[in-house]
């Protein structure tokens, strides 16, 4: 179960097996169904999830129960809301699954033993949060900026696995779009490849 993991980390940093073994000590398994909730609003981020099958979502709920989706993470992706896993606070965030998925689960203090007991986890992780950091901030200046068809060619890249995986609705909320929207962009692309 833990082959994805050791395959990321590896891709950025050099781990011995000895460390890794020590590594998968401090991870709890655990396997979700379909729509169950790894975190809901109001609880504290408890865990930070590796996903190594499925796909989880990270979204609020606004006043008139309109869903908007901050994020989708697939296989090889991890998942949390950093704000509360790091500050302890309630979650602004819902995290579900959209479809059956396994996780590995790493608490806050593990990670920091972790990070403590393999320096260069350190590395890996500011690379991870880095990246994250980047694709947020241009996710909101191209939230702002772009077209809806822009919109949708922008995440066919980053989500590609996920096209046929997420429902159409949810890929319009991630979007910040109405459905009929998406619906004529994904209409005018098909058109446009004849």
């Amino acid at each position: 179960m833990f082959e994805l993991l050791h395959k990321k980390i590896a891709s950025i940093i050099d781990i011995k097996d000895e460390e890794f073994d020590f590594l998968k000590s401090l991870f709890l398994p655990k396997k979700i169904k379909k729509r169950q909730y790894f975190l809901q609003e109001g609880d504290i981020c408890k865990y930070q999830a590796f996903i190594e099958k499925g796909i989880l979502r990270s979204y609020t709920v606004d006043e008139k129960g309109s869903e908007h989706i901050l994020q989708f993470a697939s296989e090889g992706w991890w998942m949390a809301d950093l704000s509360s896993y790091l500050t302890n606070e309630p979650s602004f965030l819902n995290v579900d699954a959209i479809e059956e998925s396994e996780l590995l689960l790493i608490t806050k203090s593990s990670w920091e033993l972790a990070m403590q007991k393999i320096p260069s986890l350190e590395h890996y992780f500011r690379i991870i949060l880095q990246n994250h950091l980047v694709s947020t901030q241009k996710r909101l200046l191209q939230s702002l900026s772009e077209t809806a068809e822009q919109k949708y060619l922008r995440f066919i890249n980053t989500y590609p696995d996920c096209l046929s995986r997420v429902p159409q609705h949810m890929i319009a909320s991630y979007l910040g779009i109405k459905r009929e929207t998406l619906s004529r962009v994904r209409k005018q692309r098909a058109v446009s490849k004849q």
